[in-house]
């Protein structure tokens, strides 16, 4: 018993030191809710600590430049996608205090980007702090067609046939026999992808209730008042997952185990 508690909680601080930049983001969501803060708007202020995190962990080495490279890299996608789900035309989501803000880019102010990062960075990280490998991992073009196809998707989808039944039939086709194998303490252990996936799309769920709540960004239905983000989220988050991760494996191809 006192095994099992030790591994959970190396397990727990793992998954926390991988995630460094998430907490980071929300505590600074949580703290801005509260407290006003003096002569800038709320996202300059947001923009300007996310920034000021990044280069602080790259000058003290709490992450590694190829690590950067990911956030940079899902910075840019993601400010993309940003751009388009705020047009007034498709309105996705909003950003109510956009107007008053400096570091913004037409609807989508420019901290945005970070909160994609913040899973890459999670995903990068995981593979230094949990130890990851792969067993069974599908061939490395199927995984980067479905990836394509789930971005495209994200666009696409407001015009023509939404396709993500089709793409979720497509990632289990691949995926059914990939295991992730992880080490925090004295055994490695091993899960399905499939299930690893859908649990951290559970929690970056409750972390985007929580950006929601501090009104960081709001869905249509939460103008007036707020309320839990619709659990259909979950496939869009699952999906935007699968795209991180073929980011991520850009660095940590080597970890993937095809057989």
């Amino acid at each position: 018993m006192q095994s099992a508690l030790a591994e959970l909680w190396q397990f727990f601080i793992a998954n926390l030191r991988a995630s460094h930049f998430g907490v980071f983001l929300l505590s600074i969501f949580l703290v801005t809710e509260v407290v006003d803060v003096p002569l800038i708007s709320r996202y300059d202020f947001i923009f300007i600590a996310a920034v000021g995190f990044q280069l602080c962990a790259l000058i003290f080495r709490f992450e590694q430049p190829k690590e950067f490279f990911v956030i940079f890299l899902f910075h840019l996608l993601a400010t993309g996608m940003e751009l388009f789900k705020t047009n007034p035309d498709i309105g996705s989501w909003t950003y109510p205090a956009a107007g008053s803000a400096l570091f913004v880019i037409a609807t989508v102010p420019l901290f945005s980007g970070f909160l994609y990062s913040a899973v890459g960075s999670y995903m990068s990280r995981a593979f230094t702090f949990l130890n990851l490998t792969f067993e069974r991992f599908p061939a490395y073009h199927h995984f980067w067609i479905v990836s394509v196809l789930i971005y495209l998707n994200f666009f696409t989808h407001h015009f023509f046939y939404d396709i993500r039944y089709l793409l979720f039939a497509y990632v289990f086709i691949i995926f059914w026999k990939t295991k992730v194998y992880y080490q925090v303490y004295q055994k490695r252990r091993t899960m399905p992808l499939l299930m690893t996936t859908l649990l951290t799309a559970i929690f970056v769920w409750i972390a985007e209730n929580i950006g929601t709540f501090t009104r960081i960004w709001l869905y249509p239905n939460q103008i007036e008042s707020w309320q839990l983000v619709p659990l259909g989220k979950l496939g869009s988050w699952f999906l935007l997952l699968i795209l991180s991760f073929a980011l991520v494996s850009i660095i940590y191809r080597d970890k993937l185990q095809h057989r």
